[in-house]
């Protein structure tokens, strides 16, 4: 009877009540009141506008009219699901989605890591921060104004990169008109947008390596090549894979602003994605119900690749998002 008395008292010594540890919850929760203070703004917006948004998901699965609302639509099942699967479109779509996302990814991805290698690499800090602030500076041009660029440079008549193509006796090309070179524009304006911003996180990850690392491979007689690749480039490895598994999460998900801004006709064929699909249906032809069906598949094929490419990240390397 001693022993079993000294076991429970062992116990509730090891293992506090679940009272005793809500209370010191509580108590660390109001002695750091100002940490969750400052995620709150971060947490009523995601709250706000990306889950409670989430109640209207159901409209995918309705045939919604604005007079009736929500809750007084007819359900009508996966309908709206198999019509757009069925649609003579439906391929043409996702091949165009999937050629601009991917033709990207394989571009755009892997300049930000060179680009923040060799501005690591630079030692005249003047020099560095003035490629910084060149390299930096498209990102925050309005996606508008870049669209006007691309077609007033691009112009066959008044463009200069097709008065460059005749000065040196070639034919101008109608590069906006032509479908077969819709993404290259698309992708590499997106380039020059992007690149330069897209190098912060890895020079923030750069600053972080250890200078007797490389003082140790000079001893050894490393050159500089030597020790980018085998000291940089492992140490922001863990960063790339995250930022690869967010792109490749995305992939389905591009925006529709840029695109529609250089969409006309006759590249149709090739620049029409899900995402302006999507406008098109929605917005324009006030279909809410099947354009939200649309728009409901590509977030769950997104929200698969994610998954899957998280989880092979973590099996092969240990390093993922969750």
């Amino acid at each position: 009877m001693g022993l079993h008395t000294k076991e429970l008292a062992a116990r509730r010594t090891a293992a506090p009540p679940p009272l005793l540890k809500k209370r010191k919850e509580k108590k660390k929760i109001l002695q750091n009141w100002q940490l969750y203070l400052f995620i709150l703004p971060a947490f009523l917006y995601f709250f706000i506008f990306h889950y409670v948004p989430l109640y209207g998901v159901q409209i995918a699965f309705k045939d919604f009219s604005p007079v009736a609302g929500i809750t007084g639509s007819e359900w009508v099942g996966f309908k709206h699901f198999t019509r757009f699967f069925d649609s003579y479109y439906f391929w043409d779509l996702i091949r165009n989605t999937l050629g601009i996302s991917v033709y990207e990814l394989i571009v755009g991805f892997p300049l930000p890591i060179i680009l923040a290698l060799l501005l690591n690499e630079v030692k005249d800090s003047f020099f560095k921060r003035s490629v910084q602030t060149v390299t930096y500076a498209p990102h925050f041009i309005s996606v508008v104004v870049i669209a006007g660029m691309i077609i007033a440079f691009l112009s066959p008549i008044t463009g200069v990169i097709n008065h460059g193509i005749q000065f040196l006796g070639f034919e101008p090309i109608a590069f906006m008109t032509d479908p077969a070179w819709f993404k290259t524009v698309y992708v590499f304006s997106g380039v020059w947008q992007s690149t330069g911003w897209g190098t912060i996180i890895y020079l923030a990850a750069l600053s972080g390596v250890d200078p007797q690392h490389h003082e140790a491979a000079v001893v050894e007689g490393a050159n500089r090549l030597q020790r980018i690749w085998h000291i940089n480039i492992p140490f922001i490895f863990p960063t790339m894979v995250i930022l690869l598994i967010m792109n490749v999460g995305s992939i389905m998900a591009m925006g529709f602003e840029k695109i529609l801004l250089l969409q006309n006709p006759l590249n149709l064929e090739s620049s029409n994605v899900i995402a302006t699909f999507v406008y098109q249906a929605g917005l324009l032809d006030a279909q809410y119900s099947f354009a939200s069906a649309v728009g409901l598949f590509n977030a769950v094929i997104n929200a698969i690749l994610l998954i899957v490419v998280n989880h092979i990240a973590r099996k092969t390397n240990e390093t993922s998002l969750w």
